[in-house]
């Protein structure tokens, strides 16, 4: 069980990696200046990612609290 917990450990800091990408992505969007139409595509694009990344973090906890309870 012991790579079961490391496995969603690897998944978990991917997925907050992930959302660390996101918030910077958000901030250069935010400043750059683009036109509004761009703009919108970016964070729509941005906010698809961070889904996943949530996703993916959720994931990788549920199987850290699965090996925690296995083991």
């Amino acid at each position: 069980m012991t790579i079961l917990i490391w496995a969603g450990a690897g998944l978990t800091l991917c997925g907050v990696a992930m959302l660390l990408w996101c918030v910077l992505a958000a901030m250069k969007a935010k400043r750059s200046a683009a036109p509004d139409a761009e703009m919108r595509a970016r964070l729509r694009r941005i906010v698809l990612i961070n889904t996943a990344a949530l996703g993916l973090s959720v994931l990788g906890l549920m199987a850290v609290i699965l090996g925690i309870s296995l083991g």
